[in-house]
């Protein structure tokens, strides 16, 4: 007997529609266009010093400051995709009057043929010896003296410039990523054997009990190519903030300089080099222990502080490179997601409110300017918040390339979050980059509970509660650029 399966014409549709969409390649896949450029970002004069609380005029500079953008787009034939331009900037944080990115953007107009301004994103070194942005952060002499909104005009005229420049220049790229480690940050958050936490606090007494939080050793890295096989940009996530010569009083870019000149002196002047920070708030490079071992394996080399961090940089950069160059990709995924985000605001306690206004009233000194203003801010949100407690609004950046994911936030994030994100990523690798916006510190409930520096209510405008919002958001943002997006095509009946 002899059966013969027939089938309605609709359920025949459907599946020639599934076998579609399981055969179609990725709508957003396309081929990859990649441009850079750089300037220094460093004034011809004397400047003010931001990262301390006290004033400090930088009269010479011991490295330059500089600003990285990379500009990077995919195409099917003349239609652009998708797109995104990155800049990192030698810089505490991405501040000012008016927002440095709504500055920018008014700079560069509508200059830029095709490029959207929603997808720019800043980001900051965190050296603590860049310039500083704000109008009356510290009292400053009356003359001789570059002024905050005179470096901000000085700043946004060169970042427009090498943003245009980056996107002029953008040619046929190839990609390539990987990852490595090196030992950078320490954790900086001292505890002790009543439960309370200080930032730098001494290891060395019989009433430490260890560092408070994680640490992230991972090196992220993106290598692009151009068609003469040239190495035109590299962007680098390490999760520590680049603050190891802090205190000076002069104008230095910290280690992400000497890391620039290294990898530029041996492949080329034409590799422009993006310094990225990752999630961390609680890190330093600054030893915290194992102090004296540190410095004699130092001293043997030859080298200073910030050159054994560059090495160390270097040497794991050139070992992914050497595993991951043969494996680059010239049509890829881009996709670009812009987000904005609500996190809830750090309630001020009545008490935490009652304590910065008692200190306010100590500082007498006109030169307390930084520290009137930390403390006065706690009374100012403790009034508001009685009034309506209102949220931080962030815009969050995703991009997908290819197998690999890139993350923003504003903030000093403590590294603990960073680790919750990319542990729920999909993505191969999940590169999170904080200091994209304003900065304030963002402490983990253990962190609060310790107290200290960078925890408490002065140093911290969204606490523990805020960043699990964030994390939440930017996993689902992330999780959305996995999602199958495949061309549909209906068979004809």
């Amino acid at each position: 007997m002899k059966f013969e399966l027939r089938l309605p014409v609709a359920t025949i549709r459907l599946f020639v529609l599934i076998g579609v969409i399981a055969c179609s390649p990725p709508v957003n896949a396309g081929e990859l266009f990649v441009g850079a450029a750089t300037v220094s970002i460093t004034p011809d004069g004397p400047v003010s010093l931001t990262g301390q609380r006290h004033t400090r005029i930088a009269k010479k500079v011991e490295s330059p400051c500089t600003a990285t953008a990379l500009a990077i787009e995919t195409r099917d034939d003349d239609r652009s995709i998708d797109q995104v331009v990155f800049v990192s900037c030698d810089l505490v944080a991405i501040r000012g009057d008016g927002g440095l990115k709504n500055l920018v953007l008014a700079e560069l107009g509508e200059t830029l043929e095709g490029f959207s301004g929603e997808k720019l994103i800043l980001n900051a070194t965190h050296t603590h010896t860049a310039p500083t942005l704000i109008d009356g952060r510290y009292k400053l002499p009356e003359t001789g003296v570059m002024l905050p909104k005179e470096y901000r005009e000085f700043l946004v005229k060169r970042l427009a410039a090498i943003i245009t420049e980056a996107w002029t220049k953008r040619e046929p790229a190839q990609v390539a990523w990987g990852l490595g480690h090196a030992v950078i940050a320490q954790n900086r958050r001292a505890v002790y054997s009543d439960g309370t936490a200080q930032m730098y606090g001494a290891t060395n007494s019989d009433k430490f009990r260890g560092l408070e939080g994680n640490e992230d050793h991972g090196v992220e890295i993106l290598y692009f190519w151009n068609e003469k096989d040239e190495l035109i940009a590299t962007s680098i996530n390490v999760a520590c903030p680049s603050q190891e010569v802090g205190g000076r009083s002069a104008v230095n870019a910290d280690f992400w300089h000497p890391v620039r000149e290294a990898l530029r002196k041996k492949y080329g002047e034409q590799l422009m080099v993006l310094a990225w920070t990752g999630a961390a708030g609680d890190q330093v490079s600054r030893l915290m222990y194992r102090k004296d071992a540190e410095e004699r394996m130092r001293k043997l080399r030859g080298i200073d502080r910030l050159e054994e961090l560059a090495r160390r940089i270097v040497t794991t950069w050139e070992d992914v490179y050497q595993v991951v160059k043969a494996d680059r990709r010239d049509d890829v995924l881009l996709e670009h997601q812009v987000k904005d985000v609500l996190l809830p605001y750090r309630k001020v306690t009545a008490q935490e409110a009652e304590q910065a206004a008692r200190e306010v009233e100590k500082m007498t000194d006109p030169k307390e300017v930084w520290n009137r203003r930390w403390h006065g801010q706690v009374v100012e949100r403790y009034e508001t918040q009685r009034k309506e407690l209102p949220n931080y609004e962030m815009e969050l950046h995703a991009v997908r390339l290819g197998d690999v994911v890139v993350v923003t936030n504003d903030f000093e994030l403590f590294t603990d979050f960073g680790v919750q994100i990319k542990a729920r990523s999909p993505a191969l690798q999940t590169f999170v980059i904080q200091l994209c916006g304003p900065g304030s510190y963002v402490p983990t409930t253990r962190a609060v509970a310790g107290g200290g520096y960078s925890a408490v209510a002065q140093s911290s405008v969204v606490g523990p509660d805020g960043a699990q919002v964030l994390v939440n958001e930017t996993s689902v943002l992330i999780d959305s650029l996995w999602r199958p997006k495949q061309k549909v095509t209906l068979a004809a009946p």
